[in-house]
C-alpha cells in the first residue's frame, strides 16, 4: 500500500513545482509587457505558449495582433487565439468571436462569432455576454431577438459592466425584450453613467428633460448632458447647446449654445451644423458672418437636413455668404421640397412660374404651388387662386379661386383676405354680398394692407355694408394714403374739401390732390385747380410745402 501511495504523492509534489514555474513564467512575461519589453515577454509567452499553456498562447496572440516583439500577423494571432479558445480559455473564446465578427484575418462569419461569444458568455465573461447582447439586439448571425439580447445584456450589467447597463436601460426605455419600464431604465442608465459611461449619461439627461420615469428636471438633464458632453460625446453636446439656446434649466446664453453646437458639427453632428449656421447667420453668440452660415448649412444640407437644404438655397438666391446663384437655388430647393419642405415647396414653384435657375413652365409651378398648398402654405394657395381667378394656365374657375384664397384668408394671409372682399363687393364667383366683403376687408386693413384700407374707407363712405361714418371712412383712407394708395389720397382730399368726417380744410385737400395727382389720379388734377381759385397764394404755398415734405408710412 505504501508503495503505491508514495509514488501518487511525489508525482502531486511535482506537478505543484510545476505549476508554480510556469505561474513564475507568465508573472515574468507580464512584467516584461507592462516594462515594454516586448522582446522577452514574446520570448517567454511563446515557450509557454508552444508547451500548451492556454493563458500564453492568448498572450502570444495579442503579440502578434499588435506587432509587440514581432512582426505584426493577423494569421498568426488567430492561430494561437484559436489554441487558447479550444482549451475553454473564456478571453481567448471571446477575441475569435470578435475577430469573426468584424472578419479580421478571416473570412467575416457572423455564426462563428456568436458560436465564439456564446461560449466565453457562458463562463460568466461579462464582455463575451454583451457582445452576444449586441448580435441578438441586432439580428446578426441569428434572428432578432430582444428577449435573448435583454437576458443577455442582464448577465453582463450585472457584473458591471457599463455599456451593458446602459444598453439594458435602453431595453427597458423602448419596451424592447422586457416591459417598458422608465424607472428601470433610469436605474441602470445611472449605474452607467455613474461609472462615467457617456452615453448612459447622455440618456439619463434625455430621461431628466423629458420627465420619463423621474420627475422632469432641466437642471438635472444639464448635469448629464454635461457629463457626457466633455467626454466628447455629440449628441449630448448638441443638446447642451439646445438647453443654452432654448434657456432650459439655465439662462438663455447664446455663446454657450453656439460653443455646444460647435462640438457636436465638428463631430459630424448634421442638426448641430444647421444650428451652427443658424447662429452665424443671426449673429446670436457670434458675429454675424454669411459666409459661415452658409458653409455649415452646406455640410447640413449635404447630410440631408431640409431645412438647411432650404436655407442654403435662400443663401444662393440672395447672395448671402455665396454668389448669386439661381441655379444652385433651385438645386437645393427641389432638395428640401422632395423631402416635403413646404416653403421649399413653394419656392420652386416661384422658380418655374418666372423662370429663375430653370426654364419657365406654368405647369409645373402649378404642381409645387399645389404641394405646397396643400400642406398649408398660405402663399402657395393665395397663387393658386390667383390662377383660378386669372385662368391663363388653368381653365378659370372662380369657386376653386375662392376656395384657395379662403385657404390662406384663414391663415391670415392679408392679399386674400382682401381679394375676397373684392369677389364679395362685386359678386365675382360669388353672390354680391357688402357685409361680407367688409368682414374680408378689415381682417386685411388691420394688418395695415393699403388697398383693403382704401376698400374700407369707401364702404364705410357709401354706407355699403356698414353704416354709413365718414370719421370711419376718413381713419381708413388716411392709413391707405399714408402708403401711397393714389385712390385713397385722392378720396381723402375730397372728404377735406367737403369737410366729410374731418374740418374743411382747402390746404390738406390740395396736398391730398396733389400726391394723388402724382400717382396717376388724373381726377385730382382738375379737383386741384378748381380748389385753388378758393385759396390764397400763402396756402397753396403751404400746401405745396406739405407736398413736398410729404413721405409714405410703412
Amino acid at each position: 500500500m505504501r508503495r503505491i501511495i508514495a509514488p501518487v504523492f511525489m508525482l502531486l509534489l511535482s506537478f505543484s513545482v510545476y505549476a508554480d514555474s510556469i505561474k513564475d513564467d507568465l508573472n515574468a512575461a507580464n512584467k516584461a509587457y507592462f516594462l515594454l519589453d516586448y522582446k522577452t515577454a514574446f520570448d517567454l509567452n511563446k515557450k509557454l505558449a508552444e508547451n500548451g499553456n492556454a493563458e500564453a498562447q492568448y498572450n502570444l496572440a495579442l503579440h502578434y495582433v499588435y506587432g509587440h516583439g514581432v512582426t505584426q500577423d493577423d494569421t498568426e494571432a488567430v492561430k494561437w487565439y484559436r489554441k487558447a479558445a479550444d482549451q475553454g480559455y473564456a478571453k481567448a473564446q471571446f477575441k475569435l468571436g470578435v475577430i469573426y465578427e468584424k472578419g479580421h484575418g478571416v473570412t467575416q462569419d457572423y455564426t462563428a462569432a456568436i458560436n465564439w461569444f456564446r461560449k466565453a458568455a457562458e463562463q460568466g465573461l461579462d464582455v463575451a455576454q454583451f457582445s452576444l447582447g449586441i448580435m441578438y439586439d441586432n439580428g446578426r448571425g441569428t434572428p432578432k431577438n430582444d428577449k435573448e439580447a435583454a437576458t443577455w445584456y442582464r448577465k453582463a450589467a450585472e457584473q458591471g459592466l457599463a455599456n451593458a447597463q446602459s444598453n439594458l436601460g435602453g431595453m427597458y426605455y423602448e419596451g424592447q425584450g422586457v416591459p417598458l419600464d422608465y424607472k428601470k431604465a433610469v436605474t441602470w442608465y445611472r449605474k452607467a453613467a455613474e461609472q462615467g459611461f457617456a452615453e448612459a449619461q447622455y440618456n439619463l439627461g434625455v430621461i431628466y428633460e423629458k420627465g420619463h420615469g423621474v420627475t422632469q428636471d432641466y437642471s438635472a438633464a444639464i448635469h448629464w448632458y454635461r457629463k457626457a458632453a466633455e467626454q466628447g460625446f455629440a449628441k449630448a453636446q448638441f443638446n447642451l447647446g439646445i438647453m443654452y439656446d432654448s434657456a432650459r434649466g439655465t439662462p438663455k446664453n447664446d455663446k454657450e449654445a453656439a460653443t455646444w453646437y460647435r462640438k457636436a458639427a465638428e463631430q459630424g453632428v448634421a442638426d448641430a451644423q444647421f444650428n451652427l449656421g443658424l447662429m452665424y447667420a443671426n449673429a446670436r453668440g457670434v458675429p454675424l458672418d454669411y459666409k459661415e452660415a452658409a458653409t455649415w448649412y452646406r455640410k447640413a444640407a449635404e447630410m440631408g437636413v431640409v431645412s438647411a437644404q432650404y436655407n442654403l438655397g435662400i443663401m444662393y438666391e440672395t447672395a448671402q455668404g455665396v454668389p448669386k446663384d439661381d441655379q444652385e437655388a433651385t438645386k437645393w430647393f427641389r432638395k428640401a421640397a422632395e423631402q416635403g419642405n413646404t416653403n421649399a415647396q413653394f419656392n420652386l414653384g416661384v422658380g418655374y412660374y418666372e423662370g429663375r435657375g430653370v426654364p419657365l413652365d406654368h405647369k409645373i409651378a402649378m404642381t409645387w404651388y399645389r404641394k405646397a398648398a396643400e400642406q398649408g402654405s398660405a402663399e402657395a394657395q393665395y397663387n393658386l387662386g390667383v390662377e383660378y381667378y386669372e385662368g391663363q394656365d388653368v381653365p378659370q374657375d372662380y369657386q376653386e379661386a375662392i376656395k384657395w384664397y379662403r385657404k390662406a384668408a384663414g391663415q391670415g394671409f392679408a392679399i386674400a383676405q382682401y381679394n375676397l372682399g373684392v369677389m364679395h363687393e362685386y359678386g365675382v364667383g360669388v353672390t354680391k354680398e357688402d357685409k361680407t366683403a367688409v368682414t374680408w376687408y378689415s381682417k386685411a386693413a388691420k394688418q395695415g394692407f393699403a388697398n383693403a384700407q382704401y376698400r374700407l374707407g369707401a364702404m364705410y363712405a357709401h354706407g355699403n355694408g356698414v353704416t354709413r361714418d365718414d370719421k370711419n371712412a376718413v381713419m381708413w383712407y388716411r392709413k391707405a394714403a399714408d402708403q401711397g394708395v393714389a385712390e385713397a389720397q385722392y378720396h381723402l382730399g375730397t372728404m377735406y374739401a367737403e369737410g366729410r368726417g374731418v374740418p374743411q380744410d382747402y390746404v390738406l385737400a390740395h396736398m391730398w390732390w396733389s400726391l394723388a395727382a402724382s400717382g396717376g389720379e388724373e381726377k385730382a388734377i382738375l379737383n386741384r385747380i378748381i380748389v385753388s381759385k378758393k385759396m390764397t397764394a400763402k396756402q397753396i404755398e403751404e400746401a405745396d410745402r406739405l407736398t413736398r415734405e410729404w413721405k409714405p408710412k410703412k
